[in-house]
C-alpha cells in the first residue's frame, strides 16, 4: 500500500456494496482468505469468473499497524479490486481499530478471524522459508496442508483466530472499538468463526456479535479440532436460523452445483470457497475444470501485477492438478523460471 498510489487505488465508488448483495435473494459467491494465495493477482482472476466478492489473505494487525514494511508487502490493491474485504489476526482492540482506519479508504470492510487461525505471509516466511522451499517440491495439495496446519498451532498460541469463539466478549469489543472508529458509512465489521462442540456456545458468540453491531458471520462448518472430519451444514443451517444478520456458509465446496446446494441446505446467503477457487478459479462460472482461458488469463493478469515466481508457479500448480498427468506434473512442478512456464504451456496447450 505504498503512498504513490493511494489515490489510484481508493475505492471510491463502492459500486457493489456487500450488504445489499447477501439481500439480494441471490447466492453470494466469495472467495476466502488464503494466506499467501488471495493477494491482488488471484483475486483479479476469480472476478473474471463469477466471483462476487473477495477477502485479503489474513494480515496481522499489529505488525500492520507498526511497520511500514508490513503494509506496503501484506496489503495491495486496485480500483478494480472491488468489492474487498481486509482480514485481520487481532487479540486487541485498539490495534484492530487502528488498522481498520489505516484500510478504510481502499476496501469495503474488515473482517476479524475467529475460525481459522493462520500466521502473516511476512512472519512465516521469515521463520519457515526453509522447510517451504522443501516442501515445495512435494505435491501441492500435501504443501497446502502442511502449511495451514502449522500456521494454526501458531495463532492459536498467540490468541488469535479460533481461540476467539471462547472469548466473546473480546470478540464484541473488538467490533465496538472498529465501529466507533471508522464513521465512514457503509464500511463493514465481520467474522469468520469455526463452531463449538456445544452448538448453543456458537449461537450465543453469534447472537452476542450480532447486538454488538457485526454485519455478516461467515461459518467455517468445523471446530477447532477438527481438520478432515465432514463439514457440519446441518449446524450452520441452525445458526443462520438464529440470526438477524446475514451468514456465510464454508468448508469443502468444490464445484458451483456444491455452492447452490449448500446454499439451499443451509438457508445461508453466501458461501466462502478456498481450496476449490485454488483448484479452478473459474468454478463460480459453472467450469467443472480449469479451463485452458483462466489459465492464460493467470498468466496475462500474474505478468502484468508482478506476481513473484513463487506464488505464479504454485497457483497453476494448483490450476492443473485434474487436467494433466502424473508425468506432466513432475515435468510442470520442476520448471523454474516464468519463461520456462510459459515454453511449457505455449508448447503443450497453445495460446
Amino acid at each position: 500500500m505504498k503512498s504513490d498510489c493511494m489515490q489510484t487505488t481508493i475505492c471510491q465508488e463502492r459500486k457493489k456494496d456487500p450488504i445489499e448483495m447477501f439481500h439480494s435473494g441471490q447466492l453470494v459467491k466469495v472467495c476466502a482468505p488464503m494466506v499467501r494465495y488471495s493477494k491482488l493477482a488471484f483475486r483479479t482472476l476469480v472476478r473474471k469468473y463469477s466471483c462476487d466478492l473477495c477477502y485479503t489473505p489474513m494480515i496481522v494487525a499489529a505488525d500492520f499497524v507498526k511497520s511500514i514494511k508490513a503494509r506496503d508487502s501484506e496489503f495491495t490493491t486496485n480500483q478494480g479490486d472491488c468489492p474487498l474485504i481486509v482480514q485481520f489476526a487481532a487479540n486487541d482492540a485498539r490495534l484492530l481499530s487502528d488498522a481498520a482506519r489505516i484500510v478504510c479508504p481502499y476496501a469495503n470492510g474488515i473482517d476479524i478471524n475467529c475460525g481459522c487461525p493462520q500466521r502473516s505471509l511476512e512472519k512465516w516466511m521469515h521463520l519457515h522459508f526453509s522447510a517451504f522451499r522443501i516442501l515445495s517440491s512435494l505435491p501441492v495439495i500435501y504443501n497446502s496442508l502442511v502449511h495451514v496446519f502449522a500456521l494454526q498451532r501458531w495463532a492459536m498460541a498467540e490468541g488469535y483466530g479460533a481461540c476467539l469463539i471462547n472469548k466473546p466478549e473480546l470478540v464484541q469489543d473488538m467490533v465496538k472499538q472498529v465501529r466507533n472508529q471508522v464513521e465512514t458509512p457503509g464500511f463493514s465489521v465481520s467474522i469468520k468463526i469455526r463452531i463449538h462442540d456445544d452448538l448453543k456456545r456458537t449461537v450465543d458468540l453469534c447472537q452476542k456479535a450480532e447486538a454488538t453491531g457485526v454485519s455478516w458471520i461467515t461459518v467455517h462448518g468445523r471446530t477447532a479440532e477438527e481438520r478432515h472430519q465432514p463439514v457440519h451444514y446441518d449446524s450452520i443451517k441452525i445458526i443462520k436460523e438464529n440470526m438477524s444478520i446475514p451468514v456465510i456458509a464454508n468448508g469443502d465446496i468444490r464445484s458451483l452445483k456444491e455452492a447452490e446446494n449448500v446454499w439451499r441446505i443451509t438457508g445461508t446467503d453466501g458461501v466462502m470457497v478456498a481450496r476449490g477457487l485454488l483448484a479452478n478459479p473459474a468454478m463460480f462460472a459453472g467450469y467443472e475444470e480449469t479451463p485452458l482461458k483462466c489459465i492464460w488469463d493467470w498468466v496475462d493478469i500474474a505478468l502484468e501485477l508482478g506476481t513473484p515466481y513463487m506464488c505464479f508457479h504454485q497457483h497453476l500448480m494448483y490450476m492443473m492438478e485434474k487436467i494433466t498427468s502424473r508425468q506432466e506434473k513432475r515435468v510442470f512442478n520442476a520448471l523454474s523460471s516464468t519463461s520456462a512456464i510459459i515454453d511449457y504451456l505455449t508448447d503443450h496447450y497453445g495460446i
